[in-house]
């Protein structure tokens, strides 16, 4: 582990790094407002609406971390030719994100809605397609970051399984990363765990490591088994897995396991929280953390994010004032 003074050093070298995050690119919409009476058409709240904000999503949340915490960001992706897809190219503008998001035509970008009354989620509404993006779609994408691999101290797949994540996607990326020497992160969905052998790290959460492993997960000893049952199936070199209220377990070969209890105070809204975990290790990681001082730091900035109310970040200066608050081992 590393001491504080060794964290706050590697945050402050976060402005040194770059990252490529590739995934499948969301809009996250929120409509907030106050619930007085029940419908009378039938029984579900109305909810009388306030104001609507809108945050960058998915894979675009990482990209959106990466830059809070100071990083520099190469987002790549796929797009549908409507105005979410300007949206979201609009805002990683705005955020000092390099967007290489290739557009499809017919495609809808996806959008996730969610209505919120007093601080609690009423209901979530998805719009989007989850077909593989088209073969031509794919050369595109691989064309706009092959040329990447000598500017990234990382790679992250933010995997939602809506199509952006293939195998020929896999393939490029992996060739890119082995001539380069470049870790590749991957937040991964079980239906997908096909596509993710060979990388360096996994950051499934419980419900989806149980997946991923074939049974539950209820004590230290289940953790231990699952993160070798996962690893072997994937080759990778080391297994995350977040727990929510519970923390982090982190297992690697020949180490075994390492868990972190919990640092939020209080959680008031999950949503992007493991997209701020794996933007904090890979971070961590290319600023000269070891796999267990990253992932420790990625907890506290879980910790952090998970206080606030829809998909939010931390900035640097936050993550460094939430350090210097905690003790470490």
């Amino acid at each position: 582990m590393t001491d504080e003074a060794g964290l706050l050093a590697a945050i402050d070298a976060f402005s040194s790094s770059c990252l490529l995050v590739m995934g499948d690119l969301m809009l996250d919409q929120f409509i907030w407002g106050e619930v007085s009476r029940i419908s009378p058409e039938a029984p579900v709240p109305v909810v009388e609406v306030h104001h609507e904000t809108a945050m960058l999503g998915g894979a675009a949340n990482v990209a959106n971390n990466l830059r809070a915490l100071g990083g520099n960001v190469v987002l790549g992706g796929v797009v549908g030719s409507d105005q979410t897809g300007k949206a979201i190219r609009q805002m990683a503008e705005g955020q000092g994100i390099e967007l290489v998001a290739v557009e499809e035509e017919g495609r809808r970008t996806t959008v996730k809605t969610r209505i919120i009354a007093r601080g609690q989620q009423v209901v979530r509404v998805d719009m989007e397609n989850r077909m593989d993006i088209a073969d031509v779609t794919l050369k595109a994408v691989t064309s706009a970051i092959c040329g990447l691999g000598d500017r990234l101290d990382g790679i992250i797949i933010s995997d939602y399984a809506k199509g952006v994540v293939t195998r020929g996607l896999m393939e490029a990326v992996m060739e890119m990363a082995a001539a380069n020497g470049t870790p590749v992160l991957v937040d991964p969905k079980p239906a997908n765990m096909h596509l993710y052998k060979g990388v360096s790290l996994v950051t499934p959460n419980k419900k989806e490591a149980e997946s991923l492993a074939g049974f539950k997960i209820d004590s230290e000893k289940d953790l231990v088994r699952a993160g070798g049952v996962i690893q072997k199936a994937l080759g990778v070199k080391a297994v995350l897995i977040t727990m929510g209220p519970r923390g982090m377990a982190l297992w690697q070969e020949g180490e075994g396991l390492f868990t972190i209890p919990t640092m939020a105070r209080e959680i008031f809204d999950v949503t992007g929280a493991g997209d701020t975990v794996i933007a904090t290790i890979a971070l961590g990681l290319s600023s000269g953390l070891g796999l267990k001082s990253a992932a420790y730091l990625a907890n506290i900035a879980a910790g952090a994010v998970v206080g606030k109310a829809g998909t939010a970040v931390v900035a640097a200066d936050e993550l460094k004032e939430a350090v210097s608050s905690h003790e470490h081992a």
